[in-house]
């Protein structure tokens, strides 16, 4: 049955005759799925590259809102996601956001058919892959329930660990399509590369034929039968979910969620982009602000039976580990998802071009001939970050979660201050690629304490709070920390742009230090609040 009254999963004899063998299926389920999210959500970032090389007739500018679109929407639809399991159930909820990440796949494969394809087209496509990013929290709460509490840490872990390879998959897996026309005709015909592009074996020269277009249809491969075997085999618990509908009614509560978080994503998007797109009269940090705050304004607001359900999880928002939580997720999954979207930029800027001193003494930026390809390097980091996640959250059932906390915290600081000195020897040099094993190095150090960290604060999460509250919270503190995937690459991009990259991570570094202090303070002092979660 699909939907299941009784769940009990602390009681061991429940767990070892009944439980394991239900909450593994969902799990096994679940983890593919979300890894299409996260392949969906951040594909732009390669896909405006190929863009460029192929001649698009947009100015890197203007593709580059397709990432910042993509990222924001992407954060903003991760609040509403985090009460959906309540509302209208596991199974129900996981089925549909899959199903939904169809439109912007296929719309993807028939827009990048053609050059003339209109820049809106692409904008609206990267609003829609936001999908893929608000899949995370329904996801994470979904997976939460069904495990108990000794193994949350390696459950959790291994949801949004292997869920998060959807990152290196599609960073290594769309250059490969591009290379060959495996759908036919149906797909459309192949472009000829105007700029050197390159896939995970080597560069790929300019003449090449190419079909950019397969970076869309490529996911269908996967997303039709995901959504057949979500609504056949995953399950809605009753004792977490009690009024969930039929699936009709179920889908209704869904979409009118994420149409909430939409128009406040839209709304936002409006007054940051500059024209002729938006207003361009907010910064980043007051269109973060302004859509957070709007969607859960309307999420108070909406009417019918959504509404209890809604003003009962809005009270994990007057407990203060919500917010200490919220802080240290941020410092895990924001670093993550920040560097995963602002690694191939820093590659392309601070290798791909070197200091030139003209007879007349004045130093200028030419291209490197020796430079690193972003294709070719760029998916190394979110592999190490999203293969060692489960790793994090199995130690941290052993030790404690706040230790491991602590412990990848002062890593982060170190690796980044040495970053920002490698970034800023590199960016200054006449031969920048000396320095890039070091910088690559270390941004998988990176990568890798950010990918340990969020399996410890998810065991963490899962031991602070009840099974009730656990599911919410851990979907909020993902929503507040995907908008690293907006910030990080405005960030260093800025710095880059003005010619001081290390700025930006020695910025990373002391938010880094502070959360290993906040972190002590809450969980690891003496009569801490609750002690090493």
């Amino acid at each position: 049955m699909s939907n299941i009254e009784k769940w009990d999963v602390e009681d061991q004899t429940f767990w070892d005759t009944t439980g394991k063998r239900i909450a593994n299926r969902n799990l096994w389920i679940s983890i593919p799925s979300l890894l299409m999210g996260f392949a969906i959500w951040l594909m732009w970032g390669i896909v405006t590259v190929q863009m460029l090389n192929l001649g698009f007739p947009f100015e890197p500018a203007e593709l580059f809102t397709l990432t910042a679109i993509a990222g924001l929407t992407g954060a903003t639809l991760r609040i509403p996601a985090s009460f959906m399991i309540r509302i209208a159930g596991g199974r129900n909820t996981i089925f549909l956001t899959t199903a939904l990440l169809m439109i912007p796949a296929a719309g993807a494969g028939l827009a990048l058919q053609s050059q003339d394809t209109p820049l809106w087209v692409f904008q609206l496509l990267a609003f829609l892959s936001g999908i893929g990013g608000g899949n995370f929290a329904c996801s994470m709460s979904n997976i939460s329930t069904f495990f108990p509490k000794n193994q949350q840490g390696l459950a959790l872990g291994l949801n949004a660990g292997l869920g998060n390879f959807g990152v290196t998959t599609m960073q290594i897996l769309i250059p490969l399509v591009m290379t060959a026309g495996v759908f036919g005709a149906v797909a459309g015909a192949p472009m000829e590369l105007l700029k050197d592009s390159g896939t995970l074996i080597g560069k790929i020269p300019a003449g090449t034929d190419t079909w950019i277009q397969n970076a869309g249809w490529v996911w269908l491969l996967f997303l039709i039968p995901l959504a057949f075997a979500g609504w056949k085999g995953m399950n809605n618990l009753l004792v977490i979910s009690p009024t969930p509908g039929y699936p009709l009614n179920a889908f209704g509560k869904i979409l009118g969620l994420y149409a909430v978080a939409f128009v406040a994503a839209a709304v936002g998007l409006y007054l940051y982009l500059p024209a002729p797109i938006g207003l361009g009269v907010l910064n980043m940090w007051g269109v973060m602000l302004l859509t957070i705050g709007l969607t859960l304004g309307m999420l108070r607001m909406l009417p019918g039976s959504i509404k209890p359900n809604i003003k009962r999880q809005f009270t994990i928002f007057r407990d203060k580990h919500t917010w200490s939580m919220s802080i240290l997720y941020i410092l895990t999954f924001g670093s993550f998802i920040g560097f995963s979207m602002a690694l191939p930029l820093s590659i392309t800027v601070i290798f791909g071009f070197m200091n030139e001193v003209g007879a007349d003494g004045v130093v200028t930026r030419v291209a490197n001939p020796n430079a690193p390809s972003a294709l070719t390097y760029a998916w190394i980091g979110p592999f190490v970050g999203a293969l060692i996640r489960p790793l994090g959250g199995w130690i941290s059932d052993k030790v404690g979660g706040s230790i491991v906390t602590q412990v990848i915290s002062v890593v982060m600081v170190g690796a980044s201050v040495a970053a920002g000195y490698v970034m800023h020897q590199a960016y200054a040099s006449a031969q920048p690629e000396e320095f890039f094993f070091l910088f690559l190095v270390l941004f998988l150090v990176l990568f890798a304490a950010s990918g340990i960290g969020n399996g410890s604060t998810f065991r963490t999460i899962g031991v602070i709070y009840d099974r009730e509250k656990a599911g919410p919270v851990l979907g909020w503190t993902s929503a507040v920390a995907a908008y690293g995937s907006f910030v990080a690459p405005i960030v260093i991009g800025e710095q880059v742009k003005a010619g001081t990259p290390e700025v930006a991570m020695y910025g990373f570094a002391v938010f880094y230090a502070l959360c290993l202090v906040l972190n002590w303070w809450f969980y690891l002092r003496p009569n801490a609040y609750v002690k090493n979660p």
